[in-house]
């Protein structure tokens, strides 16, 4: 592409003759090549995760430790900061330890377990 606009157009349709027909088909065709490369993405290693959610006080928080052979990552969602918080890990045991600690200093400062295993999804 020689002009930057030539790129935009593509996508942006700023001209009146555009068939709608065409948008359409476009979008299909981009909404399904988007999900291939998702469902790729999801098969391509094998990984574990263990949810936490806890609540204290009307609060409800959520820690999350995914393992996989790459590493492993601790998300937090603390409903007392404005995001969440992630810290990722090459060692899994050490992402494990350390994600069990958190659960017990957080039951030690009076928080509640409410659920404790995989994510539920549906």
């Amino acid at each position: 592409m020689k002009d930057e606009q030539d790129y935009f157009d593509e996508w942006i349709d700023d001209e009146a003759e555009t068939d709608e027909e065409e948008d359409e088909v476009t979008f299909l065709e981009f909404e399904a090549e988007t999900d291939e490369d998702e469902e790729e993405d999801e098969d391509d290693e094998p990984s574990e995760v263990r949810t936490v959610v806890m609540s204290k006080n009307g609060m409800i928080a959520l820690l999350s430790l995914k393992t996989s052979a790459a590493g492993a990552q601790i998300v937090r969602i603390d409903p007392r900061q404005s995001l969440p918080s992630a810290q990722s890990y090459e060692d899994c045991a050490d992402a494990a330890h350390w994600f069990r600690r958190s659960v017990a200093t957080s039951q030690q400062n009076g928080w509640l377990v409410a659920y404790d295993g995989e994510p539920l999804y549906g």
